[in-house]
């Protein structure tokens, strides 16, 4: 069963830091680019930022750049995406996604 496991979600006050992972389940990541997403009711889904598993390459959402930071552990078919000063416009449930696999999908709430 091909999936990803997310995990490190949760409520931090404004500037606090999370690190969210993303796990591949059933298979290696290799050559994939691996990204992270974020829905917010009523919004359009917005693409915060991936990864080229092979070379490294990575991308950010503007409104992320010098705050999150995406980086990727080959030996575990893992993907981290550290997320530092947050602001309460992070608060959304966060999807990682490579081609047509998504993950579950992790709560993230930034609220004093």
């Amino acid at each position: 069963h091909l999936q990803f496991v997310e995990s490190g979600g949760g409520v931090v006050q404004p500037g606090g830091s999370l690190k969210l992972s993303c796990r591949a389940s059933g298979f290696t990541l290799e050559e994939a680019t691996v990204g992270w997403f974020r829905r917010v009711p009523g919004k359009e889904d917005e693409g915060v930022s991936c990864i080229n598993i092979k070379d490294g390459t990575t991308y950010y959402e503007n409104s992320v750049k010098g705050r999150f930071t995406i980086s990727r552990d080959n030996a575990d078919d893992t993907v981290y995406l550290q997320m530092n000063n947050l602001k309460p416009e992070d608060t959304a449930v966060y999807y990682c996604n490579s081609a047509d696999l998504w993950g579950q999908g992790t709560q993230v709430t930034v609220s004093s």
